[in-house]
């Protein structure tokens, strides 16, 4: 049986699947879109003229991510990649793959929120 390939994935869905996650805006920083949840950027589309989407990860999640399939994930070159930013190589990404990568990027930005929250509230308490 063959397998039907994909057509793959555009900026328009990623920006799209993006905005549907819970509380997610659309920003811009440094010229390029950004989609940010409680004000804090989750993914990117600065190197959609590349092909690109970019997650922000941790260490784990970009090293499972890439060693899985390399063919779709990819680090940011330089000091970005180096602190986990991600590409996503839209063309060879499927709805269901994406979705969840961006999921996975949206879910780690809105867990640091919540503890930056909570330690501020700790820090006002003590004053």
């Amino acid at each position: 049986m063959t397998r039907k390939k994909s057509p793959g994935m555009t900026p328009a869905d990623f920006k799209r699947i993006a905005l549907s996650l819970d509380g997610a805006e659309e920003g811009s920083h440094m010229g390029a879109v950004d989609f940010r949840v409680g004000g804090r950027i989750f993914a990117t589309l600065a190197s959609q003229a590349k092909g690109y989407g970019n997650l922000m990860l941790t260490p784990e999640q970009q090293k499972s991510f890439v060693d899985e399939l390399p063919e779709v994930f990819l680090p940011v070159a330089g000091g970005w990649g180096r602190m986990s930013a991600t590409h996503v190589v839209l063309a060879a990404a499927n709805e269901d793959l994406l979705r969840g990568a961006l999921k996975t990027a949206w879910r780690l930005r809105m867990e640091a929120n919540t503890k930056a929250k909570a330690g501020s509230r700790r820090t006002k308490r003590e004053t």
